[in-house]
């Protein structure tokens, strides 16, 4: 049987660590090394000793040469830098210079050859030989600018990203107190009592605004909760108002985003008030099989209100769930005369 794809992708991830992280440098220029010296090890003899070992020395020091002048010279100083006339020079001077310096040494060791051994070589085959090595080292380099760049593109794209989630979390913030500062000083005049209520509440809902929503990740019992006490303070508000919440699975230990629901009950609230008949808003969580069921479900009034507030509060949840859950949730609207209903689907897996 094969491996487990867990394992295979941590195999892939150690093989591609091993190539491109700074500090396993020194422990790719030892393999690389004894890499060489394994393969000269056990290649032909061409001379009697000690000339073999002096050849092989001579093999194994222009291997080297060619290889980190390659990757830390040329790569970087001309193909990095788009000169690819001059590194292809340096290539062709390579070819010439790496074979007349084996010629050198091999005439100076043509008399202790083996018995039925010959050192010609082949100039074109030499140069073939020459440019495997030279084309392979700069691979090297070259997947690693690659790899290189492509982690600085991911990191820019998650530090836009996270700044973007930053500003729509702080407009949220703003946008609900606002909201909630006009209904106090509503009921100032009318029904002072109910005022100092909802001052009350609202400083418990700031409170987790200020503190638990700047995480990453809430509880989803803490949300919920805090959905509670909004409705609750919408209720002080309102006499012909009524909400109910349903919660089935195990929400305990789940954990989202913060103020992820709130725009879509703050909407709701908004667009429900009916001073001629009792007005309602239904929340339902559901948590099973790694998927979070939300439902938030709200009357219409007979006579729709004026709306000058543009939706600021859906238009950044939307993008927000862009961003948080790009390929795991779905989100559904139904308009109709009677209610407006919001259902929302996440993966929490992903």
């Amino acid at each position: 049987m094969g491996k487990p794809l867990h394992e295979k992708t941590m195999d892939a991830n150690w093989m591609l660590q091993l190539i491109i992280s700074e500090k396993y440098r020194f422990l790719r220029h030892i393999l690389l090394i004894i890499f060489c010296i394994v393969v000269l090890y056990y290649s032909p003899a061409d001379y009697v000793e000690p000339f073999e070992t002096y050849n092989r020395l001579v093999i194994f020091f222009q291997i080297i040469l060619i290889a980190y002048s390659n990757m830390y010279f040329f790569v970087p100083g001309f193909l990095f830098r788009n000169k690819y006339l001059s590194y292809g020079v340096f290539v062709l001077s390579g070819m010439v210079i790496s074979y007349y310096v084996h010629e050198v040494f091999a005439d100076s060791f043509k008399r202790d050859l083996l018995p039925n051994e010959d050192d010609n070589i082949n100039f074109f085959t030499f140069s073939f030989m020459t440019m495997v090595l030279i084309i392979a080292s700069a691979a090297i380099k070259l997947f690693q600018r690659w790899i290189s760049d492509a982690q600085l593109i991911h990191d820019l794209a998650l530090a836009n990203t996270n700044s973007e989630l930053e500003q729509l979390k702080n407009q949220i913030n703003p946008h609900f107190l606002f909201n909630m500062l006009n209904n106090a000083n509503v009921l100032i005049e009318d029904d002072p009592q109910k005022a100092s209520q909802v001052l009350v509440k609202l400083s418990d809902l700031l409170r987790y605004q200020l503190y638990d929503s700047s995480r990453d990740k809430v509880l989803l019992t803490s949300e919920v909760h805090f959905l509670e006490d909004f409705l609750n303070l919408e209720k002080i508000r309102r006499d012909n108002f009524s909400f109910l919440i349903s919660k089935e699975g195990e929400l305990s230990g789940v954990q989202v985003p913060p103020l992820l629901f709130i725009s879509f009950v703050e909407n709701a609230v908004k667009h429900n008030n009916d001073s001629a008949k009792l007005s309602y808003l239904n929340l339902y969580f559901d948590v099973g099989h790694d998927e979070l069921f939300f439902k938030c479900v709200n009357s219409k009034p007979a006579v729709k209100a004026v709306n000058k507030s543009g939706g600021l509060g859906l238009v950044n949840i939307k993008r927000r769930l862009e961003l948080l859950f790009p390929s795991s949730h779905t989100l559904t609207i139904e308009d109709n005369q009677e209610m407006y209903c919001v259902t929302l689907l996440l993966n929490l897996k992903k």
